[in-house]
């Protein structure tokens, strides 16, 4: 449990109007929905698709790294990295497993033939949203393992997008329908002061020292 007297004190170092910003953002914030990418080549693309999620609100992110292992390209994800919890994982099973022991169906994207619409999704449900290699798409253990399958509906010659433009439309969709729902969708009252106390610490200079002194000054 996060002290609500620590998270006041850090806040008293901010300027009112980050605190607004603060405040305003986490009431935007869900993990209703979260998003998984599987091993995506492309760094630009996974780093794109971290910039959507804080910019729709996602709060989680999951990135598989069964084959290959990156890093973050931060100039694509412009500061988002800070905003958005990344959660990292060796294979796609544990990510499936950890996924679903938080409540969440597994929702593969892919013009699979059972595929539903985009427009037809059920959002009254948890779900994750897993978007997969370039050229491959999802592995069969994403798609052996999928409560459901998802595509975006499409009328030209193209019969892909791009993984960040695809996870872009989704996630959009997707939570502009939540927002207007009468879904308890947002952080809870704990949550969201965890990710107060969280981001205070990656925005106050010198925070360490902060906290020490607080400490010392209110042993627990």
């Amino acid at each position: 449990m996060i002290d609500i007297d620590v998270v006041s004190h850090l806040e008293s170092y901010l300027t009112e109007r980050r605190k607004e910003l603060f405040a305003k953002v986490l009431a935007q914030r869900t993990r209703h929905f979260t998003v998984a990418v599987e091993d995506v080549y492309q760094l630009h693309n996974t780093s794109a698709v971290l910039r959507s999620c804080d910019v729709f609100g996602v709060q989680d992110v999951h990135v598989i790294e069964e084959r290959l292992g990156k890093k973050m390209d931060r100039e694509i994800a412009m500061g988002a990295q800070k905003w958005v919890d990344i959660h990292r994982y060796n294979d796609t099973k544990s990510c499936i497993a950890h996924l679903k022991d938080q409540g969440y169906r597994i929702i593969a994207t892919t013009p699979h033939e059972d595929s539903q619409y985009l427009q037809e999704f059920d959002i009254t449900q948890k779900a994750a949203f897993f978007f997969g290699k370039e050229r491959e798409g999802l592995s069969e253990e994403v798609l052996s393992e999928a409560d459901e399958f998802l595509k975006i509906p499409m009328v030209g010659f193209t019969e892909s997008l791009n993984i960040s433009v695809s996870a872009a439309i989704t996630i959009q969709h997707v939570t502009n329908k939540l927002r207007n729902s009468d879904i308890a969708w947002q952080l809870t009252a704990e949550e969201t002061l965890e990710k107060r106390f969280d981001w205070c610490k990656k925005t106050i200079r010198s925070i360490d020292d902060i906290l020490k002194r607080y400490y010392a000054l209110h042993p627990k």
